[in-house]
Order: C-alpha cells, then structure tokens, then sequence
C-alpha cells in the first residue's frame, strides 16, 4: 500500500493490514462499488456514490467506527 493512499484512507489501511480486505468496482451482484470484507465476509457496502473517493472515505470512516466499537481497536 503507498503512503499516500494510507495517508488518505488510514482506517482502511490498517484494516487490509490487520484484518481483511477491500474489493472496489462492480461485482455484477451488489449495487455497491466498494467492499469491506473479513474471513467472515462483507461487513460494510456502501451505497455508489458520485466519485470513488467519496465511496472510499465512507468505507474509510466505517472501518474506523468498526474497528473501535467491534474489535476494539
């Protein structure tokens, strides 16, 4: 991962490091373009929004509030 995108996005950063992945784009099943994802499975699709930033900073944000709350990080 590049420094800038964990500058940007620190939340998802450490969840792909620690926890899970992320997938973004269409799947051809969900209306969604990102994905968080664990060996469990999805825990967070968000809705399409305008720009891939705006989609990847509600993932980031989501993460974040998962990752403290659940798992207490």
């Amino acid at each position: 991962m590049t420094d800038a995108l964990a500058w940007t996005y620190p939340n998802l950063a450490r969840w792909i490091v620690t926890h899970g992945w992320i997938e973004v784009g269409d799947d051809g099943i969900s209306l969604s373009f990102v994905r968080v994802l664990d060996e469990g499975g999805l825990i967070w699709e968000g809705a399409a929004a305008e720009t891939i930033d705006e989609d990847l900073r509600a993932a980031d944000a989501a993460v974040g509030t998962r990752m403290r709350n659940d798992l207490g990080d």
